[in-house]
């Protein structure tokens, strides 16, 4: 029965102190919506003995048939807790109870981008680790994207019964892998932590460290044992929590603490951890699995003070192991405790997360709205992703208040990305027509819904595409647009089985791409539609999406493609030189490489282009060693005016040279587009202008003339610059039992896939008090297709490999050399858009004097 209602609920989220938003967040099967499921039981949603099977936060078909979340679920949830508990809380609260807004997001690298949505509008993230596997690449991923977005990490190492009924091993041991755990997880904490978050490394004995077993519904943190400890022998609960980890040891002798090993005669001394926390766990387990004894267990269960239920005395095995674990150390109290106790509140996180979310002043009504989650400021919404409703080709516009209150009826202002304050480009003014409460599988209406909570819009999907700023406030700039840790590298061209379905496959195509963060769609020259999205996996669950729910019509598809990406690899060898088509104007030009390294970073956004000039003229010059003159006449960046190329103005005195600025400009968006080799998108290259002759009549010098010269003097100084492509790059990891290693080595040597393996071949990286080892490599994209399945058959289904996109890599060889690898390649590009296939001979682009 839940236990609670939506009055309750919307009572509660007038009270931000009182409110902790979180996201659910880990690598994938390391058992986020297992555990999310004891939460939920607490709160009375679903029956505690379906926790861990339930999976209540997986809401589609197909998540329940692959075992893995594909779209992330918010639930809100409330409880109350208890005094003891309270007087824990650091923070401001009011009252004892708590509203809890969890977000479970997917755990494969594919959907990384849900987790990006599902950070951005909470505050506190739950961080879960397989005890058995330990933190893996999507972990290291996905903390270090929380940490981008100031939200404060707690930790919960889970699967702990893995280690006690597969592995079998001692407390000791077990004890040893927690630390390796916890360390691990700092010291990515401690890489990419934000200095405004203070320290927010995860420690166990300040109980920032659950453990649990998410299937069996169970759990602690060291608090609750320290409060058991501390009623039984009447000591304190936080000096006792303190003795629970690290190098403590209790001497049953002289009764005392000591820090050393060994007692006065010499013999060792069992760990504080293993001897009061680890020992109950391990004797309940002995006696239900491995040597049954009711009399023994009764006994054991008397002094716990656990009730086993009728009808639970007859369960056996793992079901009472289940039942009587639930009752000892139910999941939902460490987890619940942990959240409430150790994440900040809504008010509390606004306050330090402002300055990172909002791209206006700070001094501004929205900043300061924001900053003090004040539901009587300007209404300040971010919508993150859109959710499908029931109604087909509907959707809720899923989001946070950060500011205001947001009700239906009133207008509001619609800042799509693009939107830039005073202009009207991307801005629309329109009606909420309704407000919803999220409640994973259902939702529930709300009259009004004020700062600090997560909410649901019904009637603006059809003027945002995927994300976007809500405001009533004339003079609120974006909250900054989200940067997802995975790139869409993989293409599929859609086409219908029957052409007078065609119209419905363009409606869907528009749905699909709103329903996904991360999904790209367009048109190609060739007419083709495609799609673009972050995997093999991606892009198969959006095939499905397409021809079930949004287009519902019978596709064809295309087989995977990758993009690759145009760049330059030297200077230009002479002075690249275009005359406009009237022959009275002339633009001098070099290429060069851009280095890796700036290229990267206007990439992760740490180089922005929208970024003041002077500020961002100095750190070119501090961090990456331009001449700054030369880095305060950049004009501009492409392709969109965002991308890694750039467009330099290094000449001197040349008359009318600003009144061809723009026209210049509009020449590098087209030139970075669609490059000189394959039309690909250009990356890493820096366009030098060096020269040029105007005509002194403004007429012969129009963007008529001028933004073709301008595309061909790039495209020229490209074929003098030694060009390449790049290919884009998986970091693939594999975490393998020992029997199988020789195999995953055979299979990524095989045939073409060309990958770089960065583990010894004699020696890979095993997880201690473990057979698995852990192998990592460099995968192309191009040749990742199949490769899952490849890889499972050579194993016998033992191992699942991880692939993320980690960079895009210079291919060997020139496209401009005859019968060379790379010129095949260009050739197969261009014929599949439908071009020449000959590279452009450098005549067609270069003019003589």
């Amino acid at each position: 029965m839940v236990n609670f209602t939506v009055e309750e609920v919307r009572g509660l989220m007038d009270h931000p102190t009182n409110i902790r938003n979180i996201s659910v967040i880990a690598h994938v099967d390391h058992g986020k919506s297992t555990l999310t499921d004891s939460l939920v039981s607490k709160a009375g949603i679903i029956a505690s003995s379906n926790a861990g099977t339930a999976r209540y936060t997986d809401t589609r078909p197909d998540e329940k048939e692959r075992g893995i979340t594909i779209k992330s679920t918010a639930l809100s949830m409330y409880f109350e807790l208890g005094k003891d508990d309270l007087s824990a809380v650091k923070q401001k609260t009011d009252g004892t109870s708590f509203l809890v807004n969890l977000i479970d997001s997917p755990g494969h690298v594919d959907f990384s981008s849900e987790v990006t949505a599902a950070l951005r509008v909470t505050d506190g993230a739950l961080v879960v680790v397989d005890t058995v596997e330990g933190p893996c690449v999507q972990t290291d991923t996905v903390l270090r994207q929380a940490l981008a977005e100031r939200i404060k990490p707690v930790l919960v190492i889970n699967k702990v019964d893995r280690a006690l009924l597969e592995l079998q091993i001692g407390p000791e041991v077990l004890y040893q892998s927690f630390c390796r755990t916890i360390e691990s997880v700092n010291v990515t904490i401690a890489t990419y932590h934000d200095s405004a978050l203070g320290d927010v490394q995860v420690r166990p004995d300040e109980g920032t460290v659950a453990f649990s077993a998410g299937l069996h519904g169970w759990g602690f943190t060291l608090r609750q044992f320290a409060a058991r400890y501390a009623r039984k022998f009447g000591v304190d609960r936080e000096k006792i929590m303190s003795k629970l980890w690290g190098d403590n040891y209790f001497s049953p002798t002289t009764r005392k603490w000591t820090t050393v090993a060994t007692d006065a005669s010499g013999l060792p001394l069992e760990r504080a951890f293993n001897a009061f926390v680890l020992d109950p766990i391990y004797k309940i387990f002995d006696v239900i699995m491995h040597h049954p004894d009711h009399a023994a267990l009764s006994a054991m269960l008397e002094k716990l003070d656990v009730r086993l239920d009728e009808g639970e005395r007859d369960f056996e095995d793992k079901r009472l192991l289940k039942a009587v674990m639930q009752k000892f150390l139910p999941a939902g109290d460490a987890l619940l405790e942990m959240v409430v106790i150790h994440l900040p509140s809504a008010a509390t996180a606004q306050a330090y997360r402002v300055d990172t979310l909002y791209e206006g002043p700070m001094d501004d009504e929205s900043a300061i709205g924001i900053r003090t989650c004040d539901p009587g400021g300007p209404l300040v919404v971010f919508v993150s992703k859109m959710v499908p409703t029931t109604d087909r080709g509907r959707f809720y516009a899923f989001g946070r208040v950060f500011s205001g209150t947001v009700r239906a009826g009133p207008k509001v202002r619609i800042q799509g990305p693009n939107y830039i304050p005073g202009k009207k480009h991307d801005l629309f003014v329109k009606s909420i027509q309704r407000t919803v409460l999220m409640m994973g599988r259902t939702v529930e209406a709300l009259e009004d819904c004020p700062a600090g909570n997560i909410v649901g819009l019904v009637g603006i999907d059809q003027f945002l595409l995927k994300s976007g700023t809500l405001t009533t406030s004339e003079t609120a700039h974006n909250m900054r647009v989200m940067r997802f840790s995975v790139a869409a590298v993989v293409q599929v061209a859609v086409d219908v089985k029957n052409p007078a379905d065609l119209p419905k496959l363009v409606e869907g195509l528009k749905r699909l791409s709103k329903s996904d963060p991360c999904v790209q769609t367009w048109i190609a020259e060739t007419g083709e539609h495609i799609v673009a999205g972050a995997g093999e996996l991606h892009i198969e669950i959006c095939m499905k999406d397409l021809e079930e729910d949004h287009a519902c019509v019978p596709l064809k598809v295309s087989q995977p493609v990758v993009p690759y990406r145009e760049t330059v690899t030297a200077e230009s060898s002479i002075v690249a030189l275009a005359k406009s088509q009237n022959k009275h104007n002339r633009l001098y030009l070099k290429a060069m490489p851009l280095g890796d390294e700036l290229t990267a970073a206007i990439e992760d956004g740490r180089i922005d282009p929208r970024q003041e000039f002077k500020i961002r003229a100095r750190e070119l010059a501090d961090e990456y060693g331009w001449d700054i003159t030369d880095a305060r006449k950049i004009w501009a960046f492409g392709p969109d005016n965002t991308g890694p190329n750039l467009l330099v103005d290094v000449t001197k005195g040349i008359a009318y040279l600003q009144e061809i600025k723009d026209s210049c400009i509009a020449g590098l968006q087209w030139a970075a587009k669609e490059g000189v080799c394959a039309e690909e998108n250009m990356r890493g290259v820096r366009f030098n202008l060096l020269d040029a002759v105007l005509h002194s009549d403004a007429i012969h010098r129009g963007g008529g003339q001028i933004i073709p010269a301008a595309r061909r003097v790039m495209n020229a100084a490209c074929l003098l610059a030694e060009p390449t492509l790049m290919e884009p790059m998986y970091l693939v990891e594999v975490q393998c039992p020992e029997a199988v290693v020789g195999d995953v080595y055979t299979c990524l040597n095989s045939g073409q896939r060309r990958a770089q393996i960065l583990s010894d071949r004699n020696s890979p990286d095993q997880r201690p008090g473990t057979t698995m080892f852990t192998i990592r490599a460099y995968l192309p994209v191009s040749q990742s297709f199949g490769f899952t399945n490849y890889l499972r058959a050579a194993t016998r289904g033992q191992v699942f490999p991880q692939s993320i996109f980690d960079h895009w890599e210079v291919m060997p060889g020139s496209p401009l050399e005859k019968g060379s690898k790379m010129e095949e390649l260009v050739t197969k590009i261009r014929l599949r858009k439908g071009l020449n296939p000959a590279i452009p001979a450098l005549d067609q682009y270069l003019d003589r004097l």
